[in-house]
C-alpha cells in the first residue's frame, strides 16, 4: 500500500460527503458523478445497480422520494481508507435518519464499504455497498 497524502485523504473524504448531501438534497446529477462509468453500488433499499444509467435511475427515485415529503440525512463518520497508486478502499460509519409527515426517526446504523478509483484526477466510487446493521422498510420508495 502506498502513503496516503493529504490531498487523496482529502479529496476522498469530500466525494463521501458530496454524495451523502447530493443524495439527502434529491441531486441526482451530483450523485452519479460520484461514481465511474462502470461502477456498482449496492444497497438493501435498492438491490445491485451497475453503471451510470442504473445509479442515475435509483438518484431519481431518491428524488422522487423527497419531493413526496420525504427527508433523508446520511450522516458519515469513522472514514478510513488505503490507496494503492489510482485504486483506494474506504470505508466509514453510516447513521441514516428519515423525516415523513412530521415524524423523524433513526434507520439501522450500517456502514459503506468502497472501493474508488482516480480517473483523470478524480477519486470516484467504482464499487460502493451500504450495509445496515438490521433488515429495515422505506416506506413510499
Amino acid at each position: 500500500m502506498a502513503r496516503l497524502t493529504m490531498e487523496d485523504r482529502v479529496a476522498i473524504e469530500d466525494l463521501f460527503v458530496r454524495y451523502a448531501c447530493a443524495l439527502d438534497e434529491g441531486d441526482a446529477e451530483t450523485v452519479v458523478a460520484c461514481f465511474a462509468q462502470d461502477a456498482s453500488l449496492e444497497s438493501p433499499a435498492i438491490g445491485k445497480r451497475t453503471g451510470r444509467a442504473a445509479i442515475r435511475e435509483f438518484a431519481e427515485r431518491f428524488a422522487r422520494y423527497r419531493q413526496g415529503g420525504a427527508q433523508l440525512r446520511h450522516v458519515i463518520s469513522n472514514l478510513r481508507m488505503q490507496i494503492d497508486g489510482d485504486r483506494a478502499r474506504a470505508q466509514c460509519y453510516l447513521t441514516a435518519f428519515l423525516t415523513r409527515h412530521g415524524q423523524s426517526r433513526l434507520l439501522p446504523p450500517g456502514h459503506y464499504d468502497c472501493d474508488l478509483v482516480n480517473v483523470d484526477g478524480e477519486w470516484l466510487f467504482e464499487r460502493r455497498v451500504v450495509v445496515h446493521d438490521h433488515e429495515y422498510e422505506l416506506e413510499g420508495l
